[in-house]
């Protein structure tokens, strides 16, 4: 057993919250959405939930993450620094190091920053569509104190029958603070 798994498995043992994970994703890449989106206690959750499932996640940080002292620890975590004054990069670097062989699941929280916004942003479904990967529905749910995963399953372009399917699985979940969780909508689909 690894050193993550040992982590996850005490962790999990004593945690007031419950790892529900019905079926794992079979395939070695995709991405993973982690919502609702609403505190730091996402990232902790999520990285438990990836530890304990065995599957080899990265995700995106703030690249003022990733300076001294915290920076070997956020990349030895997962975390892809992301320059967010010039976010149009992001994709392009995914799907290349995607392309170059690199096989983990990218957890992405399409509410962006835990503050209040109307829109969920588009970049893991242009991500998921270039790359050809599945996508998996992480949720957390403060209602019931779970978190998880639910279905994998390709995007088909139409972005608005993808997005209801989204929106029937989130349907219900509520984030850790539950005031600040946006519903599952894209820009596009307007």
């Amino acid at each position: 057993m690894s050193i993550t798994r040992a982590v996850a498995g005490i962790y999990w043992a004593v945690s007031r919250w419950q790892y529900r994970v019905p079926e794992k994703p079979t395939e070695p890449a995709g991405i993973l959405i982690g919502a609702p989106h609403t505190s730091n206690w996402d990232f902790v959750l999520m990285l438990a939930l990836s530890w304990r499932s065995g599957i080899r996640v990265k995700f995106l940080g703030k690249h003022q993450l990733f300076r001294r002292p915290f920076g070997p620890l956020m990349r030895a975590l997962g975390g892809i620094p992301v320059d967010r004054r010039d976010p149009s990069q992001v994709v392009g670097e995914v799907v290349a190091r995607l392309e170059a062989g690199d096989r983990f699941f990218l957890v992405v929280t399409p509410e962006g920053t835990r503050g209040r916004s109307e829109y969920w942003r588009s970049g893991f479904y242009r991500i998921a569509r270039e790359a050809d990967l599945p996508v998996t529905l992480g949720y957390v749910d403060r209602r019931t104190m779970t978190t998880g995963l639910g279905p994998t399953f390709r995007l088909t372009g139409d972005v608005r029958a993808d997005m209801d399917r989204i929106r029937e699985f989130y349907d219900g979940k509520t984030g850790v603070r539950p005031g600040l969780g946006i519903p599952p909508r894209l820009r596009d689909e307007d």
